[in-house]
């Protein structure tokens, strides 16, 4: 197959894009800047605000994965909504056959936060002109690189105490990066796939109070004391709280400002498969939560850095 992936240098992008080459498909890597990729598969130039490139780096593709998400900007709904548009468009207009779009979990009778309910809109408008598309909804994905990782393994790793607000008690499905990588590459021409929305996860259900205090034993060795403060419940407190938790993940993290709010944000919301549609489609059986944080640990170990 001849297949574009945008975001290929991303956590998730590099990913898959070394397991399609290893696939024996013909990759071609979607970036603004060709000339300094170093990953594998072939650099073509594109930019999500000009369709023109975007045709471009579409022709002759037969399925395109999409994998940007403006996290980090604050006007991240508008800019999201605007290249999911323009890229849709340019893929009918090349007769690509499929799109592949990595989602997020979350009901839409909860209430979705801002990010959650732009992924959503994105999902709508990559197939607006009338190309397939196969959506995998994800929770975490839990990686070496992965923002939501990275930012829990910094926590327990500087914080001999961790001062939980009221989203830590929100349940969560992450997803092993491996295991999602399988899952993308499991839908790639697969009929059974074309125009449908699955859901992914990891073997365990847990809360984000669980991901921090089983990470923290992995990781240290010890236990991490974990203190739960008990607030008022309305939307001013959450949004204060929600405030003061974003620029404490920033100071304490590497995680900027705006991408710890949306975050932050989202994590209110209950993030949990509810269909196992997938499992018809891909054969897998997905890592529970302590494997996929030591296979984290480990990569990051491999490459030379202190776990």
């Amino acid at each position: 197959m001849q297949v574009l992936v945008t975001g290929a240098t991303g956590f998730v992008g590099s990913a898959l894009t070394q397991a399609l080459v290893d696939g024996g498909h013909q990759v071609q890597a979607m970036t603004r800047r060709p000339d300094d990729y170093e990953g594998p598969g072939t650099p073509v130039a594109g930019d999500m605000s000009d369709e023109t490139s975007l045709r471009q780096a579409l022709a002759g593709v037969d399925v395109a994965y999409y994998l940007i998400h403006s996290l980090s900007s604050k006007d991240f709904e508008e800019e999201d909504a605007a290249g999911a548009t323009a890229f849709g468009a340019a893929a009918a207009a090349q007769g690509v056959g499929q799109i592949v779009y990595l989602g997020g979990l979350g009901d839409e009778a909860d209430g979705l936060s801002p990010h959650l309910r732009s992924r959503r809109e994105v999902e709508a408008l990559l197939g607006a002109d009338g190309v397939p598309v196969t959506v995998l909804r994800a929770a975490i994905v839990v990686g070496r690189g992965g923002i939501s990782w990275e930012m829990t393994r910094q926590l327990v790793d500087r914080l001999p105490l961790l001062v939980a607000p009221s989203w830590a008690q929100t349940r969560t499905q992450p997803i092993a990066l491996a295991d999602a990588v399988t899952y993308l590459v499991g839908v790639l021409d697969e009929p059974r796939a074309l125009g449908r929305v699955f859901e992914i996860g990891g073997a365990d259900v847990v809360t984000y109070e669980d991901m921090l205090v089983r990470a923290a034993k992995i990781q240290n060795g010890a236990d991490v004391a974990l203190v739960s403060v008990p607030l008022p419940e309305n939307d001013l407190v959450d949004a204060v709280v929600a405030r003061a938790s974003s620029y404490g993940l920033a100071a304490l993290t590497e995680v900027d400002v705006d991408t710890a709010k949306n975050l932050i944000e989202s994590m209110s919301t209950e993030v949990v498969v509810s269909d196992d549609a997938i499992s018809g489609v891909v054969d897998l059986q997905p890592m529970g939560y302590d494997e996929m944080v030591r296979v984290a640990l480990g990569d990051r170990g491999r490459e030379g850095q202190a776990v």
